[in-house]
């Protein structure tokens, strides 16, 4: 196993997982990506890998939280400590707060936060033990802006906004830094909203002393 430092993404899709995961990858990490979709794992992968980064890919459902604990464990065996934590899963779905189902609405929230609290609380002893590393959530302007018809996006948006503060609030006296990043605008290539725009934001909240836990990409 080779000593590179560990950039774990959780949600690499083609989108902002994959253009975070490209950043991160220019500057010296092994990217480990976990996503939904095989398929969009591994060819995030095989692009990195063809640019002669170094890239794993994992097929993972982040609503299963056993599922997700247990290769959170096989990943830090097989590699080593995470040293920057990003999650960017959300579970994407329209409608409105009087008509979800109960279940529908469990089940994205678990996707959108408790998920990102599993992985958080799973990769932060190694932190701990080594005096340092990142948290990185992708958050979204529906936290201060909710839409009816986005409720359970908007509800997710909030709670990753409110576990990101906790957390730093928590680890304020460590070296550990928290972030989260608000896109405000839709994600779209060629604009201002171009994920490799959005990305060198990350890279930025990783490498700047500690700050205020948000950070607005407007």
């Amino acid at each position: 196993m080779s000593h590179l430092p560990n950039c774990l993404i959780i949600g690499a899709g083609p989108g902002m997982g994959a253009a975070v995961a490209r950043r991160f990858a220019r500057e010296g990490f092994r990217i480990l990506l976990l996503d939904l979709n095989d398929a969009c794992a591994q060819l995030t992968q095989q692009h990195l890998r063809q640019e002669g980064f170094a890239a794993a890919a994992y097929q993972v459902d982040a609503a299963d939280l056993p599922a997700l604990s247990a290769l959170l464990t096989q990943i830090s065996e097989e590699y080593g400590p995470v040293e920057v934590l990003v999650y960017n899963a959300v579970r994407y779905q329209t409608g409105m707060a009087s008509t979800i189902a109960p279940a529908q609405f469990t089940e994205a929230f678990r996707v959108d936060v408790v998920s990102a609290l599993v992985a958080a609380q799973q990769v932060l002893p190694a932190m701990r033990a080594q005096g340092r590393g990142t948290l990185l959530f992708t958050g979204g302007s529906f936290a201060d802006n909710p839409r009816v018809d986005f409720a359970t996006l908007s509800l997710g948006k909030a709670g990753i906004r409110l576990l990101a503060t906790l957390l730093n609030q928590e680890l304020e006296d460590t070296p550990i830094k928290v972030g989260t990043v608000t896109i405000c605008g839709w994600i779209v290539p060629g604009t201002r909203f171009d994920p490799g725009k959005i990305a060198d934001c990350f890279w930025d909240v990783h490498t700047r002393a500690k700050q205020a836990v948000e950070i607005l990409y407007q």
